[in-house]
């Protein structure tokens, strides 16, 4: 039966039940008994919770609909409303749950073109950075050494302090271009970028320790990065939000042929604090790949950030992955 007569059989009912009080042998005078409108009231109300009751349910349906809909993000993709009800409303719940399935699938395109353009433009600026910056420093490092070498006594010093300054500086941009195109990770592959992306990060100030576990299945290109930059925001996160002085850095085996990362430190965690941009692009990358991406509180303190890697994204053969 559709939603209309329902509702409309449900208001029929009650004023059916209304006429038939009054075609009944209750008589009402002029003016009206006390006893009389207290039998009035009594037989409104009753009509009234009757209607209403039967609206909640016949219309409940909608309401776990909406609830659904309100609990909906795209970034987490998989629930969907649960088709129940009369006719339209289950066609209606699985006509959203497919608009759903729409949804989910351009912005998973949408998310790969936009990530697909952000490498291309990091791997640009670190090309730059390496051919156009780091080359002009280089050469002003010669002539400051040239220049301190055929200086006076006096001035040789100052000079030598702009050469640290500028060799720091040199460093800093080849560490910038680094991060931005991991060359390691294209020439040696993920165990090994993974090891160069944890000594970086560690400094006097913070310990990064990783553990690999052995026999680990290769990962396509596009995991392999994924996994990659899931690991440097994780990183820098608990670098420069968290407080942490120690993180862990696991890559192991899952049942089923699946890979786990897990990037673990002991930082002041996340609380209830709103999830910022850069935990969006972490869960916009796991989207690219069907990968899970968690982040819940460690077991000791601080922040976990577990990324499960399916087997559809595990290479068909031996590859980079093992380098």
């Amino acid at each position: 039966m559709s939603l209309y007569w329902r509702i409309f059989l449900l208001n029929a009912a009650v004023l059916v039940t209304a006429v038939l009080l009054l075609l009944g042998p209750v008589t009402v005078s002029t003016p009206v008994l006390f006893g009389e409108a207290v039998v009035l009231l009594a037989g409104l109300a009753a009509m009234l919770v009757a209607n209403a009751v039967l609206l909640r349910i016949g219309l409940a349906p909608l309401g776990r609909l909406t609830r659904a809909m309100a609990a909906v993000d795209l970034l987490r993709p998989g629930s969907r409303a649960l088709v129940e009800g009369p006719g339209e409303v289950a066609e209606l719940t699985a006509s959203f749950n497919a608009m759903l399935g729409r949804l989910e699938a351009e912005r998973a395109g949408s998310s790969a073109r936009a990530l697909s353009a952000q490498e291309a433009e990091r791997r640009r600026i670190a090309q730059e950075l390496h051919d156009e910056v780091g080359q002009t420093l280089t050469a002003v490092l010669l002539q400051l050494k040239h220049a301190a070498d055929r200086a006076p006594a006096a001035l040789r010093e100052d000079l030598h302090q702009v050469q640290e300054t500028t060799r720091s500086s040199l460093e800093e941009i080849r560490r910038v271009a680094r991060r931005l195109r991991p060359g390691v990770l294209e020439e040696l592959g993920l165990h090994s970028a993974l090891r160069a992306l944890t000594a970086e990060f560690t400094s006097g100030a913070l310990a990064v320790r990783h553990f690999i576990g052995p026999g680990l299945p290769p990962l396509d290109d596009a995991a392999e990065l994924v996994v990659y930059r899931v690991a440097q925001k994780a990183l820098t996160n608990a670098a420069r939000h968290a407080g942490a002085s120690e993180v862990e850095v696991h890559l192991s085996h899952r049942p089923g042929g699946a890979v786990r990362l897990l990037v673990r430190d002991n930082g002041k965690g996340i609380r209830s604090a709103a999830e910022g941009a850069g935990i969006q692009g972490m869960r916009e990358r796991a989207l690219l790949i069907g990968a899970d991406l968690a982040l819940v509180g460690g077991p000791h303190g601080g922040t976990d950030v577990r990324l499960d890697v399916p087997v559809s994204a595990t290479a068909g053969g031996p590859g980079r992955g093992n380098r």
